[in-house]
């Protein structure tokens, strides 16, 4: 009888196929023959789930937008929903923006195919709607989280936007900065510049 193959699970196995390939050889090489190879596939099994490299690479940033946007929002109640100012509110902020950051291998392997993307996405308009929803969806957790960590000072929404705007920006950095350097940016020290930030935004919530 020939054996069942289920079709999600086959997908989830050559998007992670994609997923390695990025993180040691950059997007470039994600072709749907090196997808394959790395898979343990035929160029026709990766063509039944995906009709071309447009939409395996597609289908691919989704995946990993999904996967942090997933990790986030579990990590967000926690934030929200603890006392402003408190020690386990802080705690809760660090753990949720521990999530952008390549702090173990599986976020290290997220976090690298998520900035490759949002580069691509600059010059390959296939991937534009993908990246626009990630920014829509990062900014929103990160709005929440300004908005549950820094009290009304009176300038209101003005306030608010441009503190999101540079923890995005802190967060982005810190991205970069741990791919490109992990010896020097550990995980001790991404944690470290994270909580200076938030004692800054300590400021405005006093």
């Amino acid at each position: 009888m020939p054996k069942i193959v289920d079709a999600e699970a086959r997908r989830a196995d050559i998007v992670d196929a994609v997923f390695r390939i990025i993180a040691v050889d950059g997007l470039e090489r994600a072709s749907l023959r090196e997808v394959a190879d790395e898979a343990g596939l035929a160029v026709g099994s990766v063509r039944h789930y995906f009709a071309g490299s447009e939409e395996l690479l597609h289908h691919s940033f989704a995946s990993v937008v999904d996967r942090i946007s997933a990790r986030l929002q579990a990590a967000l109640p926690a934030v929200t929903d603890t006392a402003p100012g408190s020690v386990q509110q802080r705690e809760a902020v660090l753990t949720l923006l521990g999530e952008f950051l390549p702090l173990d291998e599986e976020r290290a392997v997220d976090v690298c195919v998520w900035m490759a993307f949002r580069n691509a996405a600059r010059i390959r308009p296939f991937l534009t709607p993908v990246a626009d929803r990630s920014h829509r969806e990062v900014a929103a957790v990160v709005g929440q989280v300004i908005t549950a960590m820094v009290a009304d000072d009176g300038d209101g929404r003005q306030t608010l936007v441009v503190e999101a705007e540079r923890l995005l920006a802190t967060i982005d950095g810190l991205c970069m900065h741990a791919l490109l350097q992990p010896e020097w940016m550990t995980a001790v020290m991404c944690r470290d510049v994270l909580d200076r930030h938030l004692a800054g935004l300590a400021v405005h919530a006093a």
